[in-house]
């Protein structure tokens, strides 16, 4: 990140976090600046060292810069969480069907899936549930990155025991569809229109109405050039972990905490950080021009109803059953 957004998240922390703001001690000295303690913890976080690593450099202890790291995440999900980790909203959801239509995929709104995160320091209790086969421990993160690599859900802590489908059945990401709070979208395919949007998958994803995967041994020149064509707008969210991780590479890194509550503020913390810094560079410089995307509605192939409230339904169970269902439909993938 750019000097101007580091100062912007030291000066947040320093005026609404009491342990970033700069005290007195007994002696009548000044202690530690927010500035030393945010050094710290962004340096463990983006070079993935040891907390005493930064004793000499910063002037202060191992077990002073663990605390400011947990500080900071903290501070972080607090302060930036809702703004920086939040669900689309309509105008979003707009942009995102316009850029899926421009890249050939009308009613796309990202791509999903899952990346582990080593745990080196897992309780031996528990190594059988969160290790797969002989190799390490790990926790799952969830996730689903759209084209300038901003990400939108993320689903972490599910045992590296689960596959991918294990983890969508504990996944929260369809649950504003399933309770009604979703906003609706119309789009249209081959003359066919559809009210769900979808994201792209690898082939472990299950064939339902929100997933579109590649075709396996694809035959003829319109399968090939599909086939060929999901493949690369789904490495999106593979872009997004790479990133993620050369980033911060106290992720690549296998996890050195204990406790998993800590190590999930640490990956929510992360990707917050992660949005900013997508937001933040997307100023200068945009992958897209987003003047080809300001037509008239008549123009457009998606659409997202803005108007769109949620209200209190009644027989809430049917009604999410009837969602249930319109979420796996397999006729509606196919």
């Amino acid at each position: 990140m750019n000097k101007e957004l580091f100062l912007r998240i030291v000066d947040r922390l320093s005026n609404e976090i009491p342990y970033f703001q700069q005290r007195r001690n007994a002696a009548g000295r000044f202690g530690l600046s927010g500035l030393q303690k945010c050094t710290a913890a962004i340096r463990m976080m983006a070079y993935g060292t040891a907390a005493d690593a930064v004793d000499e450099y910063l002037r202060l202890g191992a077990s002073t810069a663990l605390l400011c790291l947990e500080n900071f995440t903290e501070g972080v999900i607090n302060l930036f969480g809702d703004e920086y980790l939040r669900r689309p909203t309509p105008q979003d959801l707009q942009q995102l069907l316009d850029i899926g239509e421009s890249r050939g995929f009308p009613g796309m709104i990202g791509s999903i899936d899952c990346m582990h995160w080593e745990w080196k320091n897992c309780p031996t209790a528990w190594k059988g549930q969160y290790t797969r086969g002989s190799g390490k421990p790990t926790i799952v993160l969830e996730a689903v990155a759209s084209y300038d690599l901003w990400i939108w859900h993320a689903f972490f802590g599910p045992p590296g025991t689960l596959n991918d489908i294990n983890v969508l059945d504990r996944s929260p990401v369809f649950d504003d569809i399933l309770h009604g709070r979703a906003p609706k979208v119309r789009y249209w395919v081959n003359g066919h229109e559809y009210s769900l949007p979808y994201y792209l998958t690898d082939g472990i994803y299950p064939k339902w109405a929100t997933f579109i995967q590649s075709i396996q041994l694809p035959q003829g020149a319109k399968n090939k050039f599909f086939a060929t064509s999901q493949e690369s707008v789904r490495k999106d969210v593979e872009r997004a972990f790479g990133v993620l991780q050369a980033r911060f590479a106290i992720i690549k890194n296998p996890a050195l905490f204990w406790d998993k509550e800590k190590i999930g503020k640490i990956m929510r913390a992360s990707i917050i950080l992660h949005n900013m810094i997508v937001e933040n560079e997307r100023d200068f410089r945009t992958q897209y021009n987003i003047e080809e995307f300001q037509h008239g509605e008549g123009s457009r192939n998606s659409h997202v109803d803005m108007t769109f409230t949620t209200n209190n339904r009644s027989n809430v169970t049917n009604l999410m059953m009837a969602k249930r269902n319109e979420v796996r439909s397999r006729q509606v993938h196919d």
